[in-house]
């Protein structure tokens, strides 16, 4: 009893509950990150891992814009019913070149951090038009209008820049080339020898069959690369991160 009256001053007195509760957190703080200051490389380098192509860069905005992240999170935990549902745990790696990154917490809608390759261009298409012509119980709103908003890369120059400047290691070459890249992604008779040696393993095709470059284009080419870059057959995680 002695030890909860002493407790029960804390709880009467406002100011002393403060002064405590912010030691309390400081303390745990410190706890957490200081030891990050320690390590060489807080972020595991993970062979396979590039900067987005100008294409699946525009879809992402496209994504971030529509507010896909408010129903869907990027971020597979390590825990049994997750790797069994979605596939491999997320790598901080995989995240290392998002402003801002797309964890989240709020599922309405699956996780996508490995949705890349899982479904066909024409499924995402027709999911993108009518959510519930494929999966019946979802509450998803069409964005079919998508198809229909044709895209420049009228400022992807721009972009990929301002990306650089907040540590995305976009080259001068990148960039120059950004909008032929942007151009040739969705058009599988160009030559891509330039894009697929920027962007290894960038994939090339008409993604929502129809002409030109659409939205929806940017936004399923963004889809289907998301969790393809890394090789999880041959990755073997570092035990000292």
């Amino acid at each position: 009893m002695g030890i909860l009256d002493k407790h029960a001053v804390l709880e009467k007195n406002v100011t002393l509950l403060a002064v405590f509760a912010f030691l309390v957190v400081t303390i745990g703080g410190i706890v957490q990150i200081a030891p990050l200051f320690w390590l060489e490389n807080t972020i595991e380098d993970v062979e396979g891992m590039r900067p987005y192509s100008p294409l699946e860069l525009t879809g992402r905005d496209i994504y971030l814009r529509e507010g896909c992240y408010v129903c869907h999170s990027q971020m597979i935990r390590p825990m049994r019913d997750e790797v069994e549902r979605y596939g491999h745990y997320s790598l901080a790696a995989e995240s290392k070149y998002d402003h801002p990154f797309q964890w989240g917490s709020k599922r309405t809608g699956p996780d996508l951090a490995r949705v890349g390759g899982r479904y066909s261009d024409e499924w995402h298409v027709d999911h993108l038009r009518s959510p519930q012509s494929v999966v019946p119980e979802s509450v998803m709103p069409k964005y079919g209008f998508l198809e229909n908003r044709m895209i420049e890369p009228e400022h992807i120059e721009e972009l990929l820049a301002t990306h650089a400047l907040v540590g995305v290691p976009y080259s001068d070459e990148m960039i120059e080339n950004a909008k032929a890249d942007f151009k040739v992604q969705v058009d599988p008779f160009g030559d891509t020898d330039g894009l697929l040696e920027r962007y290894p393993n960038a994939q090339v095709r008409n993604f929502d069959g129809q002409a030109g470059i659409s939205e929806a284009d940017a936004l399923i080419a963004y889809l289907q690369m998301l969790g393809t870059l890394v090789d999880f057959s041959t990755f073997t995680p570092d035990a000292s991160r």
